[in-house]
């Protein structure tokens, strides 16, 4: 099976913005787009009902993936859009639908006056267990919100992409998130902002006066490890403008601000399974909920 963009579709606003943002990263990777709705039979009593019977949802779930396959082929001809039906749980499916591809890209609902996102169970036990990276688009995501604005100042998906950014930890740094930062930076034409997060010295808590020095100290081995792990990847991506940012504080705040002028946020996962089960990370649990851009998860050991 060739490898594919794919989107876990059920009809509502948010999952049909997964859909046109998966379109979109499709052109740009030369992939196929691949659109599954996941058909969840009614318990038997429900099956029962008039309104609710197994054959009105399969229906409608069939329905689903057909309207908006054709309207993702009529917006972005040329892209090659296929349509997948199947049966079981939710998360279960989605599951296995990752392990064949590239991508799996799904909606979240954006939160009402706040900039950000509304992950429920389903993507949240996805991401938690998906060998794949999986990206989560919010409600009413626009192309144009990916680009900087045109010379008179108005959005437009004609110009160039707002920077990629991804999170680094330089005490475990992972090949496969930071390639896939780069790549992804690289495949928009446009620069890759590394954000790295350090801890200020315990003092501080205790209100005592900063050590300028100290700090400034900390600071500067702090920038020069994160130069340290990006030299072999500015080697093989010189085309990808890098900029380092080492600050000092909350790694999730810095991401979530970071976000606001992004194209695409890039986050880690450990693929590793703790005590009560697989979990995602307290940085990567915070920049899922309150991304004002795209967010993807990349699994790593």
């Amino acid at each position: 099976m060739p490898r594919t963009v794919t989107v876990g579709l059920d009809g509502s606003s948010e999952s049909l913005a997964a859909a046109e943002w998966a379109a979109r990263e499709a052109r740009l990777r030369a992939l196929q787009v691949r659109l599954v709705n996941v058909w969840e039979p009614a318990p038997d009593p429900m099956a029962q009902a008039p309104l609710l019977g197994d054959e009105t949802h399969q229906h409608w779930s069939e329905r689903i993936p057909r309207e908006a396959a054709e309207g993702v082929r009529a917006r972005h001809p040329g892209i090659d859009v296929t349509t997948e039906q199947l049966t079981g749980r939710p998360a279960e499916a989605l599951l296995k639908a990752a392990d064949d591809a590239e991508l799996l890209v799904l909606g979240t609902r954006g939160l009402s006056g706040v900039g950000g996102f509304m992950v429920g169970s389903v993507g949240l036990a996805v991401v938690a267990h998906a060998g794949r990276p999986v990206v989560f688009v919010r409600a009413g995501e626009q192309a144009a919100d990916e680009h900087l604005m045109d010379p008179s100042g108005i959005p437009s998906a004609v110009a160039p992409f707002r920077p990629v950014v991804v999170g680094l930890d330089t005490t475990g740094p992972d090949a496969t998130l930071i390639g896939f930062a780069f790549e992804a930076a690289s495949l928009r034409a446009t620069a890759l902002r590394v954000v790295h997060s350090w801890n200020e010295p315990p003092y501080i808590a205790y209100g005592l006066p900063p050590d300028l020095e100290m700090n400034a100290a900390l600071a500067a081995r702090e920038a020069a490890a994160v130069t340290d792990v990006l030299r072999p990847w500015r080697e093989k991506y010189p085309a990808v403008e890098v900029v380092e940012d080492t600050l000092s504080g909350k790694a999730a705040n810095h991401l979530v601000d970071a976000s606001r002028e992004a194209s695409l946020v890039v986050v880690g996962r450990r693929a590793r399974r703790a005590t009560l089960g697989a979990h995602i990370g307290p940085v990567t649990h915070a920049v899922l909920h309150h991304s004002t851009a795209p967010v993807a998860v990349v699994p790593h050991p």
